[in-house]
This record gives structure tokens, sequence and C-alpha cells, in this order.
């Protein structure tokens, strides 16, 4: 299309405008820019070196754990913490500041964390191994042969302290020790002191301008209202390790985190941990804050409640105690130098623990902000093992309480009925090469099996265990759940070993009848004893031990059952047991069951002085079980008792096990105790006959 000449005007018109807007706007643009930088340049400088942002993490309270009726066993509570960043303030300044913060702190009953491995007054290193101490001097680029005293000096030297006064150098050099470990800067923090008063906490709070850099902390802390009850069970919390941080950083923690590592602590913290929310922090270039507002809202953790009744765990944790200490200092007949115990109280029914108990014991509060090396030389040094839970973290030979699982066996493969009689001879003769005695070497005489488990006769399992075989012995041995995990949710489980035949190894005639009286390579844990004590008592049932009844969201929601036991199935490694085909005659049960009274109930039963007086019926059965010498050549027999109540309805089953205790019925009057608070009688009106003789089965 051809354009007329008169057109030629309207063009150049319009480009002139469009020419003289863009003058316009870049002159706008000058002035404003002028204005900006020249006119008003000092006082937005002064009011942006007001505006430092930084991130602070509220952190969020874990979840509370409960035992069943809701009392709290484990909650939080309120701690102030210090904090600093790094700031545009020269080193004397930065030296001077940690002083007076150390000041403060140690003025009002608070300490500074304190890392750096010299005292003085003398100068010596807090690390005795002459390794450890190369090691870190290497890490810090000193020579390896400096002396303490040499070294505290190239210290001072590094971080240019100029205070003359040793004890005051000392605490600066402490805290720019850690700082430099930590690492910190303008908007990354480093902890300085955990868990300070409020008198500290509030006088950093009002004279914040005089510490450039600090910010306090309010935050939450584990806190364990019952001392030590229930430690193995509850656990504890600590800072996070380096190797918890690499495999949990991806889920939002940090190096200044608190992390479950033992019990329910460890193996709920997915639940028990919460979301951690955001504080936003405005602080000028020298330190000083000048404003704090939250981003975010931090969100509780889900509450963890426990199947154990507190008053029960408490009984229990108390028997045991006693059990132990009695026999210690020879309140028996005789004395044993017992070392320590576990007790398990279940449910029958439901496989739920209520009380689990391992002594000694210890306070998991001590671990909170980092146990002291004197502390925790004593509880991981000692032979006794107080951070062990024996209910499910050591084994044990069971010695007679395994009897009946030889006596399912033989009355379901039916080499033996409920009136078949052994004639017990004290000596077995049935070998040539191999004849125990009985632990009554001059025998019991004719046996069945109801008085067989009355009176403990090892002739009669003996004959019993070689008619039936040993796999038939490892068949109904793993059926009740003997050698093999439960499953229950607490880490740290052990498995446990039973008698059977192994491809590549030789097993003896011998080694049957000694298995039939739960010697060899029978070892169990105690929760595992509770299990098949449940078993034995709830028709062959089989049951799954579990100690957590339910976990609820803050908003008051459940975890769906299903979905938290996957969970805790994978982190231990438990799978699904599949059916092994295994029903038991409740007639043979009967049977058996009837001896177990027995144990209890009638004269020459070898619990029977502890429980003659005991208001309600109760089946038991006590064991001694040798496992080896100590180190001074004394023979060490574990004591067992295994027992449930109500005979006729059985509710509970009570396991408790007492390292080198000598005789099983010496812990048969901690069990009835234990019974007598789950049945709310007076236990101080139960009597027995401290004159009975005791027994103990021998390998021979």
């Amino acid at each position: 299309m051809k354009v007329s000449k008169t057109n030629k005007p309207n063009y150049k018109f319009r480009y002139n405008i469009v020419i003289t807007g863009v003058y316009l706007v870049g002159i706008i643009l000058l002035v404003q820019l002028f204005n900006l930088q020249i006119i008003h340049g000092e006082e937005y400088r002064q009011t942006s070196n007001t505006r430092l942002t930084r991130e602070s993490t509220l952190k969020a309270a874990r979840g509370s754990i409960t035992d069943r009726s809701g009392t709290d066993m484990v909650g939080t509570t309120t701690s102030f913490s210090l904090e600093i960043y790094k700031s545009k303030i020269d080193n004397n300044t930065l030296n001077e500041t940690l002083l007076k913060i150390a000041n403060v702190l140690e003025q009002n009953n608070s300490k500074y964390i304190d890392d750096f491995p010299i005292t003085i007054n003398p100068f010596a290193f807090t690390y005795q191994d002459e390794q450890r101490q190369k090691k870190w001097k290497t890490s810090n680029k000193l020579d390896e042969n400096l002396s303490p005293e040499e070294t505290f000096y190239k210290f001072k030297e590094k971080y240019k302290i100029e205070n003359d006064n040793i004890e005051e150098t000392r605490k600066i050099i402490a805290m720019r020790y850690h700082i430099a470990v930590e690492g910190y800067s303008a908007t990354k923090s480093v902890t300085i002191a955990n868990n300070i008063s409020l008198e500290s906490f509030n006088i950093f709070n009002e004279q914040k301008d005089s510490f450039p850099g600090i910010n306090t902390i309010t935050q939450p802390i584990r806190y364990y209202p019952k001392g030590t009850l229930a430690s193995h069970i509850l656990g504890y919390t600590s800072r996070i390790t380096d190797e918890q941080y690499k495999q949990e950083k991806e889920n939002g923690y940090t190096m200044n985190d608190f992390y479950g590592q033992a019990g329910i602590e460890k193996i709920a913290e997915k639940y028990l941990r919460g979301a951690d929310g955001i504080k936003q922090i405005d602080m000028a270039v020298d330190g000083t804050v000048t404003d704090e507002y939250i981003q975010k809202e931090a969100i509780q953790g889900a509450d963890v409640i426990l199947t154990i009744d507190a008053n029960l765990q408490a009984a229990t944790e108390q028997a045991l105690k006693n059990n132990v200490e009695k026999i210690r200092n020879g309140g028996f007949s005789e004395t044993s130098n017992a070392t320590g115990g576990a007790m398990v109280v279940m449910d029958v029914k439901t496989g739920e623990v209520l009380a689990m108990a391992s002594y000694p014991d210890y306070e998991p509060s001590k671990f909170t902000f980092g146990i002291d090396s004197a502390t925790w030389n004593v509880y991981n040094d000692a032979i006794n093992k107080p951070l062990r839970n024996r209910a499910l973290q050591e084994i044990y030979q069971p010695g007679s309480i395994y009897k009946m699982v030889t006596a399912v066996t033989g009355l379901e493969t039916r080499v033996i009925n409920k009136n078949t009689r052994i004639n017990d001879v004290g000596r077995y003769t049935y070998y040539k090469d191999y004849q125990p005695y009985c632990w009554n070497r001059r025998g019991h005489g004719p046996m069945n099996v109801t008085s067989a488990i009355q009176h403990s006769c090892n002739y009669f399992f003996y004959e019993t265990g070689r008619l039936a075989g040993i796999d038939n012995l490892a068949r109904y041995t793993k059926h009740f759940g003997l050698g093999k995990k439960t499953g229950i949710e607490l880490p740290g489980e052990e498995k446990g070993r039973t008698n059977e035949r192994k491809e590549g190894v030789t097993w003896n005639p011998g080694d049957t009848i000694q298995a039939a009286i739960g010697q060899i390579n029978n070892l169990f844990t105690p929760i595992q004893m509770a299990k098949y004590t449940s078993m034995l008592t709830n028709g062959g049932n089989v049951i799954k031990p579990t100690i957590i009844k339910q976990i609820r969201n803050v908003d008051g929601t459940e975890v769906p059952k299903q979905e938290y036991e996957a969970y805790f199935n994978e982190k231990l490694g438990i799978t699904e047991e599949e059916n092994d085909g295994i029903t038991i005659n409740p007639d043979n049960l009967k049977v058996i069951l009837n001896g177990m009274k027995s144990v209890t109930s009638d004269r020459g039963g070898t619990a029977y002085s502890y429980f003659r007086n005991f208001n309600i019926e109760v089946g038991g059965k006590t064991g001694s079980a040798q496992a080896g010498e100590d180190k001074q050549g004394n023979e060490i027999t574990h004591a067992w008792f295994i027992g449930f109540a109500p005979f006729d309805n059985p509710e509970i089953a009570v396991v408790i096990l007492v390292e080198n205790g000598g005789h099983g019925g010496y812990t048969a009057e901690a069990a009835r105790d234990v019974m007598a608070q789950y049945f709310g009688m007076n236990a101080e009106q139960v009597t027995e006959d401290v004159t009975a003789t005791p027994y103990t089965q021998t390998q021979n």
C-alpha cells in the first residue's frame, strides 16, 4: 500500500512525543537516584544497618511419654540457652565480651560450654591418653611435644588475648576455642551456654547492648519427673552425634538438635520430635538486636502412650532391687554375689508389657546436655552394666524353667502322656559314656509329668527329651518364641540361641538330654521368657510383646497402629512371623499348668514357702542355671522364676532373672510381691518359710 505525502507530518509528530517522554523518564530517574544517594544516602544507610535479618530456629517441644493411664513418664520443661553471632567488633572487644559473658554465667550458677582440654593451676591436659593428646595437637596444627603450659600460651597468642590474668585468660580461650570448633557467622549462631539460670537469662536480655552478637533462647528440654523409673524403657536424649547428623540432615536436623539415643526416645524419634518453627531477628551490624518476630510457629511432637503402669513399674523395680541386694547380702540361707537382674510383667492375652525392670538402672536426665566424664565412666565401665536393659539385651541359660517346653514336646509328640511315669533313680544311665545325675542324687522315684514339674525332676526330662529328640524340641522351642526376637518396640533386642542340629556340627546324644533341662546352647532373654509363660497360660496362642499402646498427635488424632508398627518393624529389622502350623492340645497344657500350680501350692514345690499364705492361686516354676565360672573360679548360677496368676483365669505372667542369684527359689519372693501389687494386696502381710531348703540344678 502506498502512503500519501499528506500523512508524513503525523508520523513525525508522534516520534517527537516518544523521544520527549524518554528524556522526561530519564531525568526523573536521575533526580530520584540523586535524592537516594546524595540527599538521603546517610539516612538510608543507617536504616539498612539496623535491618540485618537473621533466622533463628524455634525448637519444637518433644512429645510426652506417658504410662497407660496418662501419667507423665517423660515431659518437657523450659530451658534457657545463650548463643552468639559473629558481629563487626574488633578482636579485643570480642575477648572482653566473652569474659563478661563467662563472669555473668558463673556469678549466677550457670556454666558455659568448655571443651578446651587444658586445665590450669597446675597446667595439665584433660586427655589422659597420650594418643588422644597427639591427635588433638595434630588437628590444631601444634607441635606434639608441646607441654600443657606451652600449648595454653599458644592459644593465648592465637586469639590475641591481652589479659594477663591466667584464670580470666582461660575463660576467654575456652569460649573462643568452642566458637572456633563449632563455627559461626553473621547469620549462623553458635550456642555457648545451655540450661542457664533465670537470673543469667534476665541479665542478658536486659543488657543485650553490652554483649554484642548474643541472643537468648527459650527452648523446651527433656524432663524425667520420675527420676530413674523405667529408665531402660524410656531411654534418653542428648546432642545429635556426627553420624546421626549425616543421616538426618536431609530431614531438617541441625548439629544443635537433641536426638533420642536409647529406649523409646530413640525408636520413636520420628514421632516425638515435632516440627521446628522460625523466628526472624533483626540486628545491627554491631550485633545489637533491633526486632524479633515469629515467622513460623513450632509444632509439638506426638505423645507416646506406653502399655506400662507407672505404679506397677515402680513396685517391680523395687522388688527386683530388694531381691538382688537380699541375695547378695545373705538374706536367704546362703550368700551369692548377685550382680543384677531383670523382671517383666506381661498381659498373657495381649502381650502388653505392664512393667519391665532392669537392675541396676541409671538417670536419663544426666545425658540431656552431655554427661560428665566421671558419671559416664561409672555407667560405662561398671561391671554390672547399668546402661544395659537386661530384660531384652542380655541372654541367659534358662535352666529348669525351660522344662515345660520339653513337657509340651513330649506330650504333643506322644512319646509320653499325662499318666506316663518315669522312675528317677538318681543317675541317668541310658548312655554308657554320659550318665548325669538328677539334682536330687538319690532320685525322686516314679514321676508323672505334673509331679516332675513340681519337683523339677531332671531325670524325667532327660528321658522325655531323649524320646522326643532334638528336632522336635527345637521346633516347639521356636513356637514359644524362644531364641528369636519378640519384636517389642525397643532397640537393641537380642535374638538368643536354641539347641538344634546344624550342618557340619556334631550333635551328641548327651547334648539332647542336657538341652531338655534348659542347658547347653539354650540362651534366652527375660522378655522371651515372659512371652513363653504367657503362651503356656493362654492356650498356646502366639502373642507379640508390645510396649506402645498408642501414639497421639498434638491435635488429638491418633497415628494409625498399622502405620507405626510397620515403621518400627522396619527400624528393628522385624519380619512377620510365618504360621508354623502348631496348635497345642488344651488338655496337655492343663496337665503342665497343674504341675506349675503344685510348685507354689503343694509341700515339696520349689516355691511353696513363698506362696503358701498367698490369697490368690498362682502357677510358677523356679530355675537355677549354671553359667560357667567368674574370674576367681567361682561357679555362676543364674536364678529364675516364671509365674502366672490367677491360676483359673490367668491375667499376668511374671518373670524374674537374677544374675548369679544362686537358687531359683530365692527369686520367687520378688514375683510374689509384684503380684500382690497388681492385685491390690498388701505384700507385707504375706509370710514365707525362710528355712526352706534350696536346690541347684546341676549339669554334671
